[in-house]
């Protein structure tokens, strides 16, 4: 009995870490170096990740009955879980980074918003931008249109300005071509009258 109440506040714990939980990776840290673990910790915690160490059975517990219960398999050896609660992909992009310099680290599998995925389908995963990211790739596409719409109607201002004194200026020219016409029409009459006597 005494066992039971012992588990009972950590399985609460983890339950509480994964409640509402956007993003969860489950890895096996075993193989990482003390500087390598505190260096991934630090890049979790600056992602706005939680990453804890339990005992299997105690996640085994908190999971169940959630959609983090199909990562029951892979609760073998020690694990570790990376939550995120903003950023689904968060987790895994921060993970699968780490582990391209760390090798040691295996990723074991996640859930990302309800959905199950195995170390490649986590793989994958963490090619996908950032919220912040795709957010500010969003605003840039929205932003261009208007910017070069906005060049535009610059350019067509100060064009409009200096295009204005260049129109009122062609209908002189115009005009200026004109009499030369009326004069030459004008002396047509003259040499035939002259061409008849």
């Amino acid at each position: 009995m005494a066992k039971v109440e012992l588990k009972k506040p950590v399985i609460d714990e983890i339950s509480e870490v994964v409640k509402d939980a956007q993003g969860v990776v489950l890895v096996d840290y075993r193989g990482l170096t003390v500087e390598q673990d505190t260096d991934l910790r630090r890049q979790l915690r600056e992602a706005g990740i939680t990453y804890k160490v339990y005992k299997n059975t105690m996640m085994n517990f908190a999971f169940k009955g959630t959609d983090l219960e199909a990562l029951a398999p892979h609760l073998e050896g020690p694990s570790a879980i990376a939550v995120s609660k903003d950023d689904a992909t968060a987790p895994a992009r921060v993970v699968v980074k780490f582990a391209k310099d760390a090798p040691k680290l295996e990723l074991k599998a996640g859930v990302v918003e309800g959905v199950y995925y195995d170390a490649k389908g986590i793989t994958e995963i963490a090619k996908i931008p950032g919220r912040e990211e795709l957010l500010s790739r969003l605003l840039g596409s929205l932003q261009s249109p208007i910017a070069n719409l906005a060049r535009v109607l610059d350019q067509i201002a100060k064009n409009g300005n200096d295009a204005a004194p260049a129109a009122e200026a062609a209908p002189v020219k115009e005009e200026a071509a004109e009499e030369p016409a009326a004069a030459e029409e004008a002396a047509a009459p003259a040499e035939e009258a002259k061409e008849e006597q």
